[in-house]
């Protein structure tokens, strides 16, 4: 089983999405943060999950429309951990649709 950490920076990233949901008025937020953790965890068995992405990165989408956010990670196999860079709104991370 993979380790996963999350950078410092996801904390502030945590917050940014509940001020936004916050702003729209968004019932239950503290829900929305618990699934996108719930589907973090999930790179403790699969860490290669996530599509890849720029220099040894990769992209986990987690749920989609407006529920929808993008985990930037990079898994170092030497060490068998999962290090969590950033999370993003799909439409934030640039990813335009319905």
């Amino acid at each position: 089983m993979s380790r996963i950490e999350l950078a410092p920076e996801v904390g502030d990233d945590f917050d940014r999405i509940l001020d936004h949901l916050a702003q729209y008025q968004v019932e239950d937020p503290v829900s929305r943060i618990r699934e996108i953790v719930e589907a973090i965890n999930v790179l403790e068995h699969n860490p290669l999950i996530g599509r890849p992405a720029k220099i040894d990165k990769r992209e986990l989408v987690i749920g989609r429309r407006a529920r929808g956010y993008v985990a930037l990670y990079r898994y170092v196999a030497e060490v068998d951990t999962v290090f969590v860079l950033a999370v993003r709104s799909q439409r934030e991370a640039g990813f335009i649709g319905d």
